[in-house]
């Protein structure tokens, strides 16, 4: 007989560690399953050299404790990945959860059983059952292998950056770096040094700010630790939720000396929110406000990059409108006689060869590694593989046909009792506050639902489940947030653009941390209005 359990979580990553801290406060019995050898999600698999958070270190981790907040170490502004990790780990032992998670545990199917409001799940480790299933797979978690012919004929050694080996060496190798997102900005700053020569095979030039990583004070820990209370009410009040003073001035209603001073302070400061989020209030919503960011952003590479070719290359023509990134010299890396670029828009990858890459232009470049730094196939990337079976045999992949409708990034339609924490649609913030107003919603809805079912003799009839409506509303207003935006100008994985084939389609909530929140308080507050009756 299958284990059974009031809740199933899938996935050991912030969202699910915090999940199960929560529903087992109400007394409830639940299991975390997870595909990898470890917890961490995102931070057990992007173990690639130079990984770090861009988040500040103070809120790149739980609210929830505020002893732990205080008296948890940590050194710098930013954190490196081993970091989280440790930090992760740290937490699941504090709160005694570790008993509560089964690794090396794939989840491959779930079908809704009408008879006795149950899941029935089939894992790699074999079945089992619960009320209520969880995901927590995470928003970027899916590898996006790029569509290159003949991967299997190189001879080298070929590494995607979220499956990184235990073992490597870059010594005197001649390296390929595909891909330069934030991903591989880090990758690339931190391997130049010490490889023999390093290639950099581009498909966009970045807008990128300096991260300005250092070690933070003692005196600055002990300001922050005296201020969590108003720290973390700052950050839920916030569209990004990165403690940044969010501008309310616009560009262009101050004097362009004032606007390159603003811009200055910014950079020297250093951090890609603090850029984006805290120099100006209309950087995505003003041509002429962005246009304004990307001729300072364009300024500064050409100061920096020396090679005339290098920098042509280097430096973006289009919106500053992608997921803002930081570096901690990534552009100096292009001024190394080893570190060249290719910009594969102007000399698309055509093959591989058993020796390296073939560009359009007929050149085979020689190489010894080849790194995809290729990103992922984000937010409904990790559920296309899985069967997933609601009410009336209606599976997930068949209900997103059109693109991955959602209620509020949590909840959809015809699929009861399954909640997703960080699903499509959810917003674009800070992912642990984030989280936290997810798994705050889930838990209410699931002790609300409880309360329901007061007679444990019998088993439980209650279902919590989105109605149509609801799905179509948060989509609809998605799309109008999107709108209202130069996000849409670009062609990012927000919206599909870095997956051929991929459904163009809104997959992120643009509107910020702030009114996401308060969406969720009020679909409380209305009885959760957009779901069925209990």
């Amino acid at each position: 007989m299958a284990p059974s359990y009031d809740v199933l979580i899938v996935g050991a990553g912030f969202g699910g560690i915090h999940q199960l801290y929560s529903l087992l406060q109400l007394g409830l019995t639940v299991k975390v399953v997870d595909k990898a050898a470890g917890l961490g999600g995102t931070w057990y698999w992007n173990r690639y050299p130079g990984a770090m958070s861009d988040s500040p270190s103070h809120l790149y981790r739980y609210s929830w404790d505020q002893d732990d907040l205080q008296s948890y170490p940590w050194s710098d502004n930013y954190l490196d990945a081993k970091d989280v990790l440790a930090y992760l780990e740290h937490v699941v032992d504090r709160h005694g959860l570790r008993k509560h998670l089964q690794f090396n545990t794939e989840l491959l199917s779930a079908k809704r059983n009408p008879e006795d409001y149950t899941w029935g799940v089939e894992t790699s480790q074999g079945p089992f059952q619960c009320h209520y299933l969880i995901t927590a797979l995470g928003l970027l978690s899916e590898p996006n292998w790029p569509n290159i012919p003949g991967r299997e004929l190189f001879r080298g050694d070929l590494y995607h950056t979220s499956r990184w080996p235990d073992k490597y060496d870059f010594t005197g190798k001649r390296v390929a770096v595909i891909g330069n997102g934030a991903t591989g900005i880090q990758l690339i700053t931190r391997i130049a040094p010490e490889v023999g020569s390093l290639l950099c095979f581009q498909r966009h030039p970045q807008y990128s700010v300096p991260a300005r990583r250092r070690t933070v004070t003692q005196e600055e820990r002990d300001q922050i630790n005296n201020s969590y209370d108003e720290i973390w009410n700052h950050v839920r009040d916030s569209a990004g939720g990165m403690g940044v003073t969010e501008s309310k001035t616009n560009t262009m209603s101050v004097s362009p000396a004032e606007r390159e001073r603003v811009y200055q302070a910014a950079w020297d400061e250093g951090g890609p929110f603090r850029f984006c989020l805290g120099t100006f209030a209309d950087l995505y919503t003003d041509e002429a406000a962005n246009h304004s960011a990307c001729e300072f952003f364009r300024s500064k590479i050409a100061q920096i990059v020396q090679d005339p070719e290098k920098r042509r290359k280097l430096t973006p023509t289009d919106f500053y409108a992608r997921r803002p990134v930081c570096d901690s010299g990534y552009f100096e890396q292009f001024n190394r006689d080893n570190v060249d670029i290719v910009d594969i828009l102007e000399t698309p990858i055509v093959g591989f060869t058993s020796d390296g890459l073939k560009t359009s232009d007929g050149t085979v470049y020689m190489l010894d590694m080849i790194i995809c730094a290729t990103g992922f196939n984000a937010f409904d990337g990790p559920y296309k593989k899985l069967n997933i079976v609601g009410r009336d045999g209606v599976t997930l992949n068949d209900h997103w046909r059109d693109g991955p409708s959602t209620n509020m990034g949590m909840a959809g339609a015809n699929f009861p009792n399954l909640f997703m924490i960080n699903g499509p649609q959810a917003p674009l913030a800070n992912v642990p506050p984030a989280i936290e107003g997810q798994v705050g919603f889930i838990t209410r809805a699931i002790s609300h639902a409880e309360a329901h079912h007061k007679d444990h003799s019998v088993p439980r009839k209650v279902t919590i489940e989105s109605t149509k409506e609801g799905e179509d509303e948060w989509g609809a207003f998605c799309n109008l947030i999107r709108d209202m935006t130069l996000f849409k100008t670009v062609d990012s994985y927000y919206f599909g653009g870095n997956i051929e084939g991929k459904r163009r389609f809104v997959y992120v909530f643009l509107g910020g941390l702030n009114l996401f929140l308060q969406k969720l308080k009020e679909c409380e507050e209305s009885g959760y209005s957009s779901f069925h009756p209990f």
